[in-house]
């Protein structure tokens, strides 16, 4: 814009005095240029004016850009102060719902915790009342079983000792071997007598062996010439050997304590359950049966007529799964607080294979009813069997793992000689632990197995 001026004001536009023109024409130029002034004045004034104008302008744009930018600025500050609020209030809301829900589970979990206690003292309460309702019946029924005991003991004749019954029992077991002692002298021939009278016995020919290997040692080392020391050595020796099998029941190994009974038919197993009840109730356990032998209602019949005797609950189904029955019967006791549970089994010979599988059946289940039931297994057995009964411990064992054996029968014809084989391991069997052995039907004919009282009877005194 001020390039205007300077070309005014340039000395080539200015004529020099040496190129005045001839003809006068400088004056003229010089008049004009006067007039001229003011125009440019005009245009320098213009010129400033657009000057200030401009820089105004400028400034006013600036100004405006500054007013902009702070505006700009400030909004976004605003901005930044408004999401910061909404956060800090976002953060107070979800912190006030967050402890409103933690209030809320505290509530529900105290009025949860409330019930609970509220339900656990009412079942409490009704539990001790059960309780208090079942020891009374059971200390009645026991005040009434001691005297309907007590009668009739005042009315039964004076009974034989034990020893005696038992010596009795084994009798044509005893009087063979007592015989071969008789007036004879210590050789061999006594020994091979021995050899065949303990055979007869149904010894068995591993326990025969040992026994008179055995015998034959202590002959030698104590250089015995007396039959009758070698009657009492024969005594001793069988005791010894029969000693592993002496072991007295666990009766307070659980409670209840579930006693699962097996046996073959006519073994004496109902008869043997009615025998260990009472014996079960005279040391003052509380006893609850099962009837579980559901194929036969006369068994069934037994073992209720055996629960009435000695005042006893007996859990029982007409034709019903006798695992189902046993299942109850252990939940029946666990319920009533009973002492001892026995669950009856339907008899059956080791060969029907299907019955031995529903043996099986019966034992899984009393598992699922307690964990750790059955606790007791027994296998009944007929003392009259002999070699028989090893076969059945071997079968039995393989299929619901024996823990004792009751044996039965040894009043009649029984030769005794069958647990010097069971002790022996003959044929395979394991050497199971003999409980109780029977001499009678009485009630109290069923008596806690000593070996020593055993071998007496066997060898005679």
């Amino acid at each position: 814009m001020f390039s205007f001026f300077k070309r005014k004001k340039s000395p080539e536009a200015k004529p020099r005095d040496d190129e005045a023109p001839l003809d006068g024409s400088r004056d003229a130029s010089d008049a004009g240029s006067e007039a001229a002034q003011p125009d440019v004045r005009q245009a320098q004034a213009e010129a400033a004016a657009q000057e200030r104008e401009q820089a105004e302008r400028l400034a006013a744009e600036r100004a405006e850009a500054e007013r902009l930018e702070a505006a700009r600025l400030e909004a976004e500050r605003a901005e930044a102060a408004r999401l910061e609020a909404e956060r800090i209030a976002a953060e107070r809301l979800e912190a006030e719902r967050a402890e409103a829900a933690r209030l809320e589970a505290e509530r529900i979990e105290a009025e949860r915790l409330e019930a609970e206690r509220l339900e656990a003292e009412r079942v409490e309460i009704e539990r001790l009342e059960a309780e208090r309702i079942e020891a009374e019946r059971i200390e009645t029924e026991r005040l009434e079983a001691e005297r309907a005991r007590a009668a009739e003991a005042e009315k039964a004749p004076a009974r034989t000792s034990w020893l005696s019954r038992l010596t009795s029992g084994l009798s044509r077991t005893g009087q063979n071997i007592s015989s071969l002692f008789v007036g004879v002298k210590v050789d061999e021939a006594l020994f091979e007598e021995l050899e065949t009278a303990l055979i007869m016995a149904d010894a068995g020919v591993e326990a025969t062996e040992k026994l008179l290997a055995a015998l034959r040692a202590r002959v030698r080392k104590e250089k015995i010439t007396d039959a009758a020391q070698v009657k009492a050595a024969l005594r001793d020796l069988l005791a010894e050997h029969l000693a592993p099998l002496e072991k007295p029941f666990p009766i307070d190994r659980a409670s209840p304590l579930v006693i699962m009974i097996a046996g073959v038919n006519g073994a004496g197993k109902t008869t043997s359950i009615g025998k260990l009840a009472n014996a079960f109730q005279r040391q003052g356990k509380s006893v609850l049966l099962a009837a579980g032998d559901t194929f036969r209602a006369a068994a069934r019949e037994q073992l209720i007529a055996w629960g009435a005797r000695n005042n006893v609950t007996v859990i029982a189904q007409d034709g019903g799964d006798p695992a189902a029955v046993a299942f109850d019967a252990v939940n029946a006791g666990r319920a009533r607080s009973a002492d001892v549970v026995m669950v009856d089994t339907a008899g059956r010979l080791p060969t029907q294979l299907h019955l031995m599988e529903e043996l099986k059946k019966i034992k899984r289940v009393i598992g699922k009813a307690d964990g750790q039931a059955p606790h007791e297994v027994l296998l009944v057995v007929d003392g009259n069997t002999g070699q028989n009964a090893i076969s059945q411990i071997r079968a039995f064992d393989a299929a619901i793992e024996l823990t004792g054996l009751v044996v039965t029968k040894l009043d009649g014809t029984a030769k005794g000689g069958a647990l010097a084989a069971v002790a022996a391991g003959s044929q395979g069997v394991r050497p199971v632990p003999v409980y109780w052995i029977g001499v009678g039907e009485g009630l109290e004919d069923l008596q806690p197995f000593v070996a020593r009282e055993f071998a007496t009877a066997v060898v005679g005194e």
